[in-house]
């Protein structure tokens, strides 16, 4: 399980300062660390806590593992229910503009406008994934 938190932080540090694509593999762990401030021609690193109110967001999600996975933006509340009832109801089908579903070698996509401040959940609610720890935060502010 804490494997799989490292591996997470890594995805929530990519995915909240919209990099490109978000890449979901077995158990190999990384280790932890703050993204290098070093401004370069191209760009600087972003803050994972940066996503502000009304900017719109464009999540690729990469599946390179062999199982699968989702991609889910909500509420900590509202993931909580909806993970409880992957895990009574696996085989759900489901289709939101909040959610991505990737299989396994796929790409899924989201893009997504935060027109309200606060402290968002993004997560894999696959059966059994967000109780393993698959679950990272947003925080969206005001300015």
């Amino acid at each position: 399980m804490q494997r799989r938190r490292h591996h997470l932080l890594l995805i929530a540090t990519a995915l909240a300062a919209t990099t490109p694509a978000l890449r979901a593999h077995g158990d190999a762990t990384h280790p932890r660390r703050a993204p290098k401030q070093e401004q370069k021609d191209w760009g600087i690193a972003g803050d994972a806590r940066d996503v502000r109110l009304n900017d719109t967001v464009r999540f690729v999600a990469h599946n390179t593992g062999r199982v699968m996975h989702e991609f889910v933006i909500g509420t900590k509340p509202e993931n909580e229910k909806h993970a409880a009832l992957m895990v009574r109801f696996p085989d759900m089908e489901h289709e939101e503009p909040y959610m991505a579903h990737v299989p396994p070698g796929q790409r899924g996509e989201i893009v997504w406008t935060f027109n309200r401040p606060g402290t968002f959940e993004f997560a894999c609610l696959i059966a059994g994934h967000y109780q393993a720890g698959m679950v990272g935060t947003i925080t969206v502010r005001t300015s």
